[in-house]
């Protein structure tokens, strides 16, 4: 059975899109607002010695400032309602992704560690990261290693269970080894 994240996570997926649309908006807005600028002074002066500084400057940013709440909000709704996993017989299974799915497996044979993260906004919200750590590592976009067990929102309970679930899986492996 899938099991969606914590309904929590929605704000920390609404915090990584406020950084995303924070950075997508100044960049278009910077683009535009000198793009109208420079055709405003041309219409105005005839030429483009001067810049003058517009009466819509304030609702240019108000402007800027819903449209990042907006994607954001987008974004952390889409990330949560596609961001499932489950635990089969002898695997981890994860799904994830708004444009591009991602479909993981995780062998139990291949854990090696399971830790479990509660950063500041996990705390204010009540749940936990698990980052379930194999023998290989999962190579992300951003080039960095991560662990190829990543579940970023569960309940602090519910993680707990899950480490003792794959710790149990683990301590059988090393023993059927001996």
């Amino acid at each position: 059975m899938k099991t969606q994240l914590h309904p929590g996570a929605r704000w920390l997926f609404r915090f990584k899109g406020y950084f995303g649309s924070i950075i997508f908006t100044f960049l278009l807005g910077g683009f535009l607002s000198f793009t109208i600028g420079v055709l405003l002074v041309k219409k105005i002066t005839g030429s483009t010695s001067q810049f003058p500084i517009s009466a819509n400057v304030i609702p240019v940013i108000f402007g800027a400032i819903i449209l990042v709440i907006i994607l954001a909000e987008v974004y952390a709704r889409m990330s949560y309602n596609r961001w499932f996993y489950e635990f089969a017989d002898n695997q981890l299974r994860l799904e994830r992704g708004i444009i591009w799915k991602r479909y993981s497996n995780v062998p139990y044979e291949r854990v090696q560690n399971v830790d479990i993260t509660r950063g500041i906004i996990a705390r204010i919200f009540g749940f936990s990261t698990v980052n379930i750590q194999t023998a290989g590592f999962s190579y992300s976009p951003n080039k960095t290693a991560t662990s190829e067990g990543y579940i970023p929102a569960v309940p602090v309970e519910e993680a707990e269970n899950i480490r003792e679930f794959l710790m149990k899986k683990i301590s059988k492996k090393s023993k059927q080894g001996l």
